[in-house]
């Protein structure tokens, strides 16, 4: 059997690769101003004023997020799971049609659905508020999640819904009953992806969002500490990392329901 132990410091040097930006963002929003250029590896000008300047200006910007995150994930859901459900276990027609145009869905770029939609929204009156960036963000989750639900739904037995169905249940009794609850761990997994796509998002809300808008998530927030002479690297790192850290808590709390999520439906009997 041969030798392995190089492996182990190959990854975590690996490891400390792929972290570095963070630890760099994190090390610069705690370093006062007129030290950052020295690019000191350890904050040695300690200082939280970054912090009480991000949380100050960008707090509201914090919630908006927070509202257009969980509105997405509570519509990507509403819309995947039933027609997941349908195309895994009823008889659709144009079925394989279907799964086609939603792997197709994904490949068209945010940029190119980003000027369609100001298109529209600007006829409609949509600009400029969270509804509308709920929407155009579920665009970029729903075929995703689609795609998720549909492989672990057609794992499920026939025989469990069948013996539902002799009980006198519904097609959509059944679909509420048992389906969605077997189908918990993948639920969870494509509602956080829904939001952490809604989270992390630039593109529609830089397009879809006037200038000076008020209904503006963290994204665009960050965005207000870059200017055409001046960056304001000390509050954009430290509201970055505030940013970060909702993301972070939420994948490692879901971390055994995303493993078992995106495995879903790989393996069947």
């Amino acid at each position: 059997m041969p030798r392995t132990w190089w492996k182990t410091p190959v990854a975590l040097l690996m490891t400390a690769v792929m972290l570095f930006p963070l630890y760099w963002m994190l090390n610069v929003s705690l370093t006062r101003r007129d030290s950052i250029r020295r690019g000191d590896l350890l904050p040695f000008d300690f200082t939280l004023d970054h912090y009480r300047a991000a949380f100050g200006d960008q707090l509201p910007y914090l919630g908006t997020s927070l509202l257009i995150g969980i509105g997405t994930a509570a519509l990507t859901l509403a819309i995947a799971a039933p027609a997941s459900f349908a195309l895994a276990k009823l008889s659709v027609p144009g079925r394989g049609v279907l799964g086609f145009a939603l792997i197709v869905a994904q490949m068209i770029p945010a940029v190119v659905m980003a000027l369609g939609f100001y298109s529209i929204y600007n006829a409609v009156g949509l600009l400029d508020t969270i509804p509308g960036l709920i929407l155009a963000d579920s665009t970029i989750a729903v075929p995703f999640a689609a795609l998720l639900l549909t492989a672990f739904m057609a794992g499920l037995p026939r025989e469990l819904l069948q013996a539902a169905q002799l009980d006198g249940a519904s097609q959509w009794r059944t679909f509420r009953s048992v389906v969605l609850p077997v189908s918990r761990n993948a639920l969870i997994t494509a509602a956080l992806f829904a939001f952490l796509w809604a989270w992390s998002d630039f593109i529609f809300a830089s397009t879809l969002n006037r200038e000076g808008g008020a209904l503006r998530p963290v994204t665009m927030g960050i965005y207000d500490y870059i200017g055409a002479q001046n960056q304001e690297w000390g509050p954009m790192t430290a509201t970055a990392v505030i940013a970060s850290v909702p993301a972070a808590v939420l994948l490692v709390a879901a971390q055994r329901y995303i493993a078992a999520g995106v495995t879903a439906g790989a393996v069947k009997d």
